[in-house]
């Protein structure tokens, strides 16, 4: 799965294009390297998102094309 719909649908980013924009600034980073939207996503990835001063970093558990709103968080877990 793409980066930027992974950041969609795992809710770590509300809307696409936000995450898109992210990516495009240089502020996600996959496995310490800087990621495109594109990048293909897998298990096991880490994530890093820097939004000002603060920076999330979680690692991917799965992958899944829809999940509920209820559900996203267990995509994912927070280091």
């Amino acid at each position: 799965m793409r980066l930027d719909k992974y950041l969609k649908v795992s809710r770590i980013i509300k809307r696409r294009t936000i995450a898109n924009e992210a990516c495009d600034a240089g502020r996600v980073l996959v496995n310490g390297k800087t990621a495109k939207a594109g990048l293909e996503v897998k298990e096991g990835d880490v994530i890093e998102i820097k939004f000002g001063n603060n920076t999330t970093k979680v690692q991917v558990l799965s992958v899944k094309e829809q999940v509920r709103k209820e559900e996203a968080q267990a995509l994912y877990k927070s280091m």
